[in-house]
């Protein structure tokens, strides 16, 4: 019986100091971090809870003291478990810690924003290790304890007093519960060991951070303007962060960076973000169709989704994909830029016709795009009027832009030279002057869209240009952290905008 009863004291003993010691190193692993603080963890949380976290992350104050909580209490408590001090109350607080993580992201409802590893629902390793605390709470035994070393050391001096024998074994066992410090100062010299080898465990927690403004940092309202009968943004989200290209000009690794940080979970926590930031509409590639009808399902958003459309010329279908993307639940269609410019370049403006007028039978506002702006051009001289139009319209006057006497018309979607003094994916709107010209002439809504020439222009720079000459609405590809900023320069931008075309939509 003796030897049961020391088993399940060790065993108690064991889990305590086990569940002691990843609170204690989480806490020091942030505080030797230096700059660490919850923001972005509390910004990306998902639901019923995530209005709570996200107040936290968009009040500096709290944010703050929340911060120096989290930190210092994960040391306390991850320190009293492990030594067995105040064991009692040490295990309450941990508890509450991990309730707070548990329904930052919960595993259930939107199970993939929960941000532990494998599949998941209602268990995950928070859950388990709040079991456990739970466990030890209610526990009568704590197991070898400075708690326990104590009471004995109290026990021992009112013995002597009443002049008790006090024997040796007695003595040991108050020992036994200093059992955890030996132990504790072996492991915490083996963290200092480690950290000061490869620097601070920036896997422990979420200290690994991207420069970025918070929700709070918002400056207004961004404003919004009419298509058709939706009523959308100035500032559209791209469907870059979904569809996974990216313009890298001659940095060949750059697409499978982008599509290694662009995660499904980062998609929809950065649409999440875009919509709390003002953003209400992002405009696709037909493939992405999938993903952001299970994200609006998921997630009940009331984000209006463009979808890019082009003919399936493996079934020789002009409409194919048009129902599809109406079967997706989409709320714009409109024909994608490099489809119309092909068309347009070979003599088929009757397939643009017929696919607007298809989209217009099915009760849908239709848009037409283009890279280069004779497409347009030559649709409109044809009689050929969407309800928008969606133009590449950015300038030329940054470094990886070709001469202009070396621009040929279509070119975007063509090869890639490698010539430098010719097109190698660095240039988009190939002729902004003929761009501006034809834009301040259309009587329908313009978005304007690749207005940085893909990360070639600053947000100031590019948004400017595009609004000032008459773009109606920019479509921008954006990474999460890039999201408030870009949303602050375009209000900033609309408010001020030198432009003399009349805003349509």
């Amino acid at each position: 019986m003796a030897d049961q009863n020391f088993f399940r004291r060790l065993f108690i003993t064991a889990l305590r100091m086990a569940i002691g010691w990843h609170f204690f190193y989480e806490g020091l692993s942030k505080i030797w971090a230096g700059n660490w603080t919850a923001s972005s963890y509390l910004l990306n949380t998902s639901g019923f809870m995530s209005g709570f976290y996200h107040w936290i992350a968009n009040s500096p104050s709290v944010l703050a003291v929340t911060d120096v909580l989290n930190m210092y209490g994960l040391l306390i408590i991850g320190l009293a478990l492990f030594v067995g001090a105040f064991v009692r109350y040490a295990s309450v607080g941990a508890i509450l810690l991990l309730v707070m993580y548990y329904f930052a992201y919960p595993p259930f409802g939107i199970s993939f924003m929960n941000t532990t590893e494998g599949h998941l629902y209602i268990v995950d390793k928070i859950f388990i290790e709040a079991l456990a605390l739970l466990f030890i709470l209610i526990s009568k035994e704590k197991g070898f304890s400075i708690d326990d070393f104590i009471e004995l050391l109290t026990r021992r001096k009112k013995d002597q007093v009443a002049e008790v024998t006090v024997d040796a074994s007695s003595r040991r066992e108050a020992l036994k519960n200093l059992v955890s410090l030996p132990i504790l100062g072996f492991m915490g010299w083996g963290a200092v060991r480690h950290m000061n080898a490869f620097g601070t465990d920036v896997m422990s927690g979420a200290t690994i951070q991207v420069k970025r403004s918070a929700l709070g940092e918002l400056k207004g309202t961004l404003p919004k303007g009419k298509i058709g009968e939706h009523e959308i943004s100035r500032l559209v989200m791209g469907g870059n962060l979904i569809g996974g290209w990216a313009h890298s000009r001659d940095l060949i690794y750059v697409p499978s960076l982008f599509k290694a940080y662009n995660t499904e979970k980062k998609v929809y926590e950065t649409l999440m973000l875009g919509e709390n930031a003002g953003i209400n509409t992002i405009n696709i590639g037909f493939p992405s169709n999938p993903l952001i009808a299970k994200y609006k399902k998921l997630t009940g958003s009331k984000i209006k989704v463009i979808s890019q459309v082009g003919p399936n010329m493996e079934k020789n279908d002009y409409y194919d994909f048009i129902n599809q993307a109406i079967d997706y639940g989409v709320d714009v269609i409109q024909i994608q830029g490099n489809w119309c410019d092909w068309l347009v370049r070979d003599k088929k403006l009757d397939v643009i016709q017929k696919m607007l007028d298809h989209i217009k039978k099915q009760g849908f506002t239709a848009g037409l795009g283009a890279h280069t702006v004779d497409a347009l051009m030559a649709c409109e001289e044809a009689g050929i009027i969407p309800d928008y139009y969606m133009q590449t319209m950015h300038h030329d006057n940054y470094w990886s832009a070709h001469p202009r006497e070396n621009r040929v018309a279509f070119e975007v979607d063509g090869e890639r030279s490698l010539d430098h003094n010719r097109f190698h994916d660095n240039l988009f709107c190939l002729f902004p002057d003929k761009t501006v010209q034809f834009v301040n002439s259309t009587k329908v809504p313009v978005m304007g869209f690749k207005v940085l020439a893909a990360g070639a222009l600053e947000p100031k720079d590019g948004f400017k240009w595009a609004f000032d000459n008459g773009a109606d609405f920019i479509c921008v590809g954006m990474f999460d952290f890039q999201i408030v900023d870009d949303v602050n320069v375009a209000m900033d931008t609309i408010k001020n905008s030198a432009r003399t075309r009349p805003w349509y939509g």
